[in-house]
Order: C-alpha cells, then sequence, then structure tokens
C-alpha cells in the first residue's frame, strides 16, 4: 500500500470540479516548447529616505504615492491600476512597476530571452525612476528587510487585498505584518513543456531554493538590529500559514500533478476575496477578508474567468508557485548584478538538459520531509549545514554557484555591510 500525503489535507473541505478543470486548463496554456522558453525576473526595493535609513511610506510627503505619479506617464496609460483615485501600478511591454504592502517598489521584468533582455528593462526602469526618486530624497536599497524599520511603523498601501491581509495575517501566525510590510525579495520565473515537466522542474526547484537562498542571502538587519536567522525569509514564510506557504501538499507524492495543485489551491480558506471580476456579484464588498471560505463557498457554479483564477492562484504562496509559468520565490532582494547571477544559475539548473536529469535524478525518491529537513538545517547551521548530507561546497559545484557575487553590496553607500 502506498501512502499519499496529498490524500490527508483538506479532509472537510470540497471544490467544485468546474473550479479545478478551470486551473487546469490555465496551467495548460502556459506549456511552451523548449525554443521558446523565457524566463522573468522580480526585484522588490526598499525605499528609504537619503542621509540614513528611515524607512519611505507610501502616503507621507515626498513619499511613494508621489514617486508612483510622476513615474506613471512613462507608461502604458492603458494599464494603469487605482484603487480610489491613488496609483499602485502601471505596465508596459517588457516591465512592470506596482508596490508591496509596505509601499516596497517592486518591477517586474519579462520575458526575457538573454541576459541583455534583463539588463536593458533594468537599465531602463532606474533610468526613469531614479531621477524622480531623488527630486524626493528617496533612494532604493536591495536588502531582504528595512535596515531601520520596524514593522509596526509602517502603513500599507491604500489597497484593499492588503487591508484584508493585514487583518489576516495578523492574526493567523507570526511574523504576518513584518513580511507584508518589511521584507523584500528577489523572484525567478521559468517555463515548462507541460504537467510532467512543471511538477519535476517544482519538486527541483523546492529542494535546491533553500541552498540558492543561503548562497545569495542578503538581510543583514531585522527590525533594526543585525539579523540572527541565515534564512530570514524562510523563517518568516514558514511560519506564516502553512496551508498556504511552505512546500505545495503532496508536491512529492508520486501521483502528484495539476489537478492536485488546484485542488489544494481551491480547497483552503481564501484569505481575501476578490468578487471585482464575477459579473454574477451583487453585493457591496466585493473584496473582503475569508476567514473560512473557499473558492466554493465564494465563486459561481461555473468555470472561472481569468481575473478569478489569477486572484486565487494569489491566495497562496508556496517555495515554488504555479501559475502558467513556475515562480520560484526563495529569494532576498537583490542588487541587480547579483539578481542577474542568480537567473543565469536558475536557468542553467533548469533550462540545461544534462545538469536538470542529473539533479532530477538525485533527488528521485526525496520526500518532503526530507526538504523539510534540509530547510532546517539552513536555518539552523547557516554555512555548515549538509543539505541532502552535501557540503555546501559540493552543493555550489553541483549547482554551478561558484560565483554569486558575493562582493556586490545590497546598499553602494554602505559597501561594507553584508549578511553574515
Amino acid at each position: 500500500m502506498t501512502i499519499h500525503e496529498f490524500d490527508y489535507f483538506h479532509q472537510d473541505r470540497s471544490v467544485n470540479p468546474k473550479h479545478v478543470d478551470s486551473l487546469v486548463h490555465f496551467f495548460e496554456s502556459g506549456a511552451k516548447e523548449p525554443g521558446g522558453f523565457g524566463f522573468g525576473v522580480e526585484i522588490e526595493h526598499l525605499p528609504v529616505r537619503v542621509g540614513g535609513y528611515d524607512p519611505v511610506t507610501y502616503a507621507e510627503p515626498d513619499g511613494v504615492r508621489e514617486v508612483m505619479t510622476e513615474l506613471a506617464p512613462l507608461y502604458d496609460p492603458d494599464s494603469l491600476y487605482e484603487e480610489d483615485g491613488k496609483i499602485l501600478g502601471f505596465s508596459r511591454p517588457g516591465i512592470a512597476v506596482s508596490l508591496e504592502p509596505g509601499g516596497q517598489i517592486e518591477c517586474s521584468l519579462g520575458v526575457a530571452h538573454s541576459d541583455d533582455d534583463f539588463a536593458r528593462e533594468y537599465a531602463q526602469f532606474r533610468h526613469d525612476i531614479d531621477p524622480i526618486l531623488a527630486r524626493h530624497r528617496i533612494r532604493l536599497v536591495n536588502y531582504g528587510y528595512q535596515p531601520r524599520a520596524h514593522a509596526t511603523d509602517i502603513r500599507i498601501i491604500p489597497k484593499p487585498r492588503y487591508d484584508a491581509m493585514t487583518r489576516f495575517f495578523g492574526r493567523t501566525w507570526r511574523l504576518g505584518w513584518n513580511m507584508m510590510r518589511c521584507s523584500a525579495s528577489t523572484q525567478v520565473s521559468i517555463d515548462y513543456t507541460g504537467e510532467a515537466d512543471a511538477i519535476a522542474k517544482m519538486r527541483v526547484a523546492a529542494a535546491v531554493g533553500p541552498i540558492l537562498a543561503l548562497f545569495f542571502r542578503n538581510t543583514p538587519y531585522f527590525e533594526g538590529e543585525e539579523n540572527p536567522w541565515p534564512l530570514l525569509r524562510q523563517f518568516m514564510w514558514d511560519g506564516l500559514d502553512p496551508q498556504r506557504t511552505g512546500l505545495p501538499a503532496g508536491l512529492y507524492d508520486d501521483n502528484y500533478g495539476w489537478a492536485e495543485y488546484a485542488y489544494d489551491v481551491l480547497a483552503t480558506p481564501l484569505m481575501s476575496v476578490d468578487l471585482t471580476h464575477t459579473p454574477e456579484y451583487r453585493g457591496d464588498e466585493p473584496i473582503r477578508p475569508a476567514w473560512h471560505d473557499n473558492a466554493a463557498d465564494v465563486y459561481p457554479d461555473r468555470e472561472l474567468n481569468k481575473a478569478e483564477i489569477t486572484h486565487i492562484l494569489s491566495t497562496h504562496f508556496p517555495d515554488v508557485r504555479l501559475k502558467n509559468f513556475l515562480e520560484l520565490r526563495h529569494w532576498d532582494s537583490l542588487p541587480f548584478e547579483r539578481a542577474q547571477r542568480l537567473e543565469q544559475i536558475v536557468r542553467g539548473i533548469f533550462y540545461d538538459a544534462p545538469t536538470f536529469s542529473s539533479l532530477e535524478g538525485f533527488f528521485a525518491g526525496v520526500r518532503s520531509v526530507d526538504v523539510v529537513a534540509a530547510k532546517a538545517d539552513l536555518l539552523a547551521h547557516g554555512t555548515e549545514a549538509r543539505p541532502y548530507g552535501r557540503s555546501l561546497d559540493e552543493w555550489r559545484r553541483a549547482l554551478h554557484a561558484e560565483d554569486t557575487r558575493d562582493d556586490v553590496p545590497g546598499d553602494p553607500e554602505h559597501p561594507d555591510v553584508f549578511q553574515k
């Protein structure tokens, strides 16, 4: 008899089969031939005041709101995203700019097909935003956590979804507000050819992501003091809400597929409901917290539309998130040179067939508890850890990560500050 972990999740929750089909069709729509593979990179930046490390929030004078208002005309006017007249995001071909809950400025780049694509788009983003930042005495820092701020000192941006998340995460587990208001990340997205390829990549990515996170660690501070955790980002997310973070439920079961991922997302309480693109909705609160409701409790008995699918998937934050691409979410905010090196390593792992085949073979038979144990080893022992029984030097060679640009600081004004 084979025990599948997934069978023991969500025992009292039902899902709508039409909703499962909707998500599976969405995943299928992302399949690409290897020759068409690209990648995406998201870099979140921490805004601080020139002359120090005081955090800059959205609504304060000379704050993030004014930066976004002045930057918006350089982007496609049809892409403008506003809430109550407040500009929160916009895009143009190759780049999107948005805000995280604490006013962190996120630059999303993709789909790129070369380092030149990535470098060109990021350089254009900085060319556009840096003069505006200078006028308002703001600079952007690439650390995994605000260097001097306390989470309770930062107000979230005026977005109903983030208000719902604040209320939810403020009560469900520890460090929810810290994650939302003060953290910043780098994320890399990759493509897949179909279901089997996507699941294989998810398994390898979940296993090696924490190792790369240690190699690219970049969080010298936490709540104004020296950060004591080798992997603060992992510590925050794993403790945030286990039903929607960490490893996807059942990922290493031998029968795991897209339907199981869909079921997991749909069965979990939504955290926040968004019915703004649900034509049947006639209420007066389209965005609200959802403490117990899952998708079947909220959305109509029909196939879901793209906006509904996108929202539902966005309420889960696993280490590797399945959309119509794979989003790898392990890493601290990095300066451009280190972010570029990270994406090169990621592409080498997942797009170089011999490298990926070697890693897939190594992790054959690995269970979720083995990955959890490796994550705990890295979190507890840092550079002395031996994940999966290998030294970190061995892993550097296996992942072709000998050079991770460790000498590039997250804040050029403090070139001697690095996470220990």
